[in-house]
């Protein structure tokens, strides 16, 4: 049984463990701000560049260009983005459970041939498919310390160079997307090739616009599938940082409010325990003055 000692050392312990998870949500929020407004003034450009793209390439011949043609789907490549660091909860591990899932559904065949290799965007993600000796075709670790648009453009060109030489038929994102603080959504979308937006079914609000375009469309999408590529990795980066970041404070906030909980229970055993000694103490005493007085 635990003496006075050692249930007091423990809920001293705990109480400093509360203090370390107390300010890393403290911190964690800070960050989420911030991450935040980054990816609320990132979105709009984003999708508002897909739009156009989509619109645009229903007016050209994508056989044209090699990064809208479709090909006989091959070789596989899974960008994976996780997080450089833990304590995030769920974040990771139910992505990389959703990852393995997707790939056993969809791409068992092209795993078994040797034909499905992976890009690791973050440490958990790499270590993960390195323990289970996964196909890792490149890894960027270190990236969400020093997120900057130039690093995520580096990684953009590496993949299309990889798509353009022939290694890749698909290249395919899964990441965390983030919906709220508490619970990010899981995403997989296809980035090679870019595929085609469906606008036969536009919103009923507004009317179908055919526009004049100069130069030809076909310029202009091959100056806006670059542009539209770096904004879609650098969106998808934003929105797994934010989504970490969220997903941090929530757990800190758990572990904050669970070490609470403990510190209480265990202030309870010991004030059970200091009760059980006073009363041993008391009945030592007066079986002591008993045997005294019986004895006189």
């Amino acid at each position: 049984m635990a003496t006075l000692r050692d249930i007091r050392q423990r809920i001293n312990g705990v109480k400093k463990t509360q203090q370390i998870t107390k300010a890393m949500k403290m911190v964690a929020a800070a960050k989420l701000r911030r991450a935040q407004n980054r990816i609320l003034s990132a979105r709009p450009f984003a999708y508002e560049l897909a739009d156009m793209l989509g619109h645009l390439v229903t007016q050209v011949d994508v056989s044209l260009n090699p990064l809208l043609k479709p090909r006989e789907v091959e070789k596989v490549c899974l960008v994976v983005v996780t997080s450089d660091r833990g304590l995030c909860g769920g974040f990771n591990s139910n992505l990389l459970r959703f990852t393995v899932a997707h790939i056993q559904k969809h791409y068992s065949s092209q795993k078994e041939q040797g034909t499905l290799r992976l890009i690791c965007v973050g440490r958990k993600g790499y270590e993960y498919f390195n323990r289970r000796k996964f196909d890792i075709h490149r890894r960027y670790l270190g990236i969400f310390g020093r997120l900057s648009f130039a690093d995520i453009q580096d990684i953009v060109e590496d993949i299309k160079d990889d798509y353009l030489s022939g290694a890749f038929d698909r290249v395919e994102i899964v990441y965390n997307e983030f919906k709220s603080v508490a619970i990010p959504k899981i995403t997989h979308e296809q980035f090679l090739p870019i595929p085609p937006k469906d606008i036969k079914e536009e919103s009923k609000s507004k009317a179908a616009v055919d526009y004049i375009y100069e130069p030809s469309p076909e310029e202009i999408v091959n100056k806006v599938i670059p542009k539209h590529l770096d904004t879609h990795l650098w969106r998808v980066m934003l929105e797994s940082n934010a989504a970490e970041e969220g997903s941090r404070m929530a757990a800190m906030d758990a572990a904050t409010e669970n070490a609470k909980e403990l510190i209480r229970t265990l202030n309870l055993t010991f004030n059970k325990a200091r009760q059980a000694a006073i009363t041993t103490e008391i009945l030592d005493i007066v079986g002591g003055a008993n045997a005294l007085e019986s004895s006189s």
